[in-house]
């Protein structure tokens, strides 16, 4: 069996660790505190350091690693995409002002390493929900050569995260 590393990344209040959670087979390592910053999010808590989960897909043992949502914790960012096999960056489509954060955060991403990538794009059901073709203009994407797929994500469903993890498996540089 085949084990890839796979790591979640995105802005605070994206999905992260509630998409670990559902796609996890295992009880999720979560290290989390309190929100210090109110006005980051409506969420109480925040992840510190990292999420773990793992799940058996197609023969593949993914070991699938949630990173914190606020710079603050960069270190961590570094820590974790360090051999990692594939990413999906999560993006809230109903948070625009986040999308100048969410191309930092890919430029990070892919200063580091070279591997298949995916953008998954949650909150797509809120009705300020930004279109798939804003989102990849907003976050430096859009009409590129080798653009990644862009998918809608349920960090709370889980044949929806299945399903992204499906697309990031198959997905190819």
């Amino acid at each position: 069996m085949k084990k890839l590393r796979v790591v979640i990344a995105g802005t605070v209040g994206a999905g992260k660790t509630t998409f670990v959670k559902s796609a996890s087979d295992i009880d999720v390592v979560e290290i989390e505190r309190d929100l210090t910053d109110k006005s980051l999010s409506v969420k109480k808590k925040t992840t510190v350091a990292f999420d773990f989960g793992k799940l058996i897909l197609d023969d593949q043992d993914l070991h699938i690693y949630g990173t914190p949502g606020q710079s603050r914790f960069d270190f961590m960012w570094d820590i974790l995409i360090k051999d990692a096999d594939r990413y999906i960056l999560l993006v809230a489509a109903n948070q625009p002002n986040g999308f100048s954060y969410a191309r930092e955060i890919l430029t990070f991403m892919n200063e580091r390493v070279q591997v298949p990538f995916i953008i998954g794009m949650t909150h797509r059901d809120c009705p300020d929900a930004l279109s798939p073709e804003e989102i990849a203009d907003s976050i430096g994407i859009a009409n590129t050569n080798n653009s990644p797929p862009i998918i809608t994500v349920n960090p709370n469903i889980r044949t929806s995260v299945i399903e992204a993890l499906s697309v990031l498996v198959s997905h190819e540089l």
